[in-house]
């Protein structure tokens, strides 16, 4: 695996903890150099110090303009996990206009424009690059309480699989990874609730939740020479939840 993808540079965003710190260091150790970039300037530490020493750090806001301008300074960059993004479950009928507009403004805009900017970055090189949208499961179901993230991951799902039509021809290839729950620092308290952790194991016919090593391989798989003829795919790592 050192060797998989020597030669390959990534950008990771929303890389300080979770399934983006995970995807940076699986790809560093897949032989990958990779951009990591995050908020905190205590994860982004933890980053740069990883055995592989494959890993550089780039402390920024997705959102911004600044790191947008940012990705066409990356140097041969080939691979693009868009990971970045946020949620705040609420009733649907109680959703304010600021949460509204935050996970929209992350989960879609943010999106939009880092998937844009590195694209544009890859033809400007003449590279053939690969780029994996971070979805969910709740980009192909509904469920309560997430209507506004449902609404964001259903226009991922639609966003990869335009771009893959378009972007096909130059060699470029879009697919999305859908996990389910996976224990984070995102979404423990959400399964610290009982109620809640039944209700998620009731739902996945595996009767358990994702790992960040589950995540990590399916990323692995969709940026390597294996998925050569792969794109416009939403790779489901739900453990049959949208099986039903």
């Amino acid at each position: 695996m050192s060797s998989l993808l020597e030669g390959q540079v990534a950008l990771v965003t929303g890389a300080g903890r979770g399934i983006g710190r995970a995807c940076a260091e699986g790809l560093a150790d897949a032989g990958a150099k990779v951009i990591a970039v995050a908020r905190s300037q205590t994860d982004l530490a933890e980053l740069r110090a990883h055995e592989s020493g494959r890993i550089d750090t780039w402390r920024a806001d997705v959102t911004s303009d600044d790191f947008i301008a940012q990705i066409a300074s990356i140097d041969g960059l080939s691979i693009l996990v868009n990971n970045a993004g946020g949620n705040r479950p609420q009733p649907f009928v109680d959703v304010d206009a600021e949460s509204l507009d935050f996970v929209i403004d992350l989960n879609v805009r943010a999106a939009f424009r880092v998937a844009q900017a590195a694209t544009r970055t890859m033809l400007a090189q003449g590279i053939e690059g690969t780029v994996v949208n971070m979805s969910s499961q709740m980009g192909h179901v509904g469920s309560p309480n997430r209507t506004v993230y449902c609404m964001t991951k259903h226009a991922i799902e639609g966003l990869t699989k335009a771009m893959a039509v378009e972007l096909a021809p130059n060699g470029i290839r879009v697919n999305t990874v859908a996990p389910t729950f996976v224990e984070t620092p995102l979404t423990k308290p959400m399964l610290d609730s009982p109620e809640f952790r039944e209700f998620v194991f009731g739902m996945i016919p595996m009767k358990k939740l994702a790992t960040l090593d589950d995540v990590v391989a399916a990323v692995l798989y969709l940026v390597s020479p294996g998925a050569g003829m792969v794109t416009g795919h939403s790779l489901k790592v739900d453990g049959g939840w949208t099986a039903h």
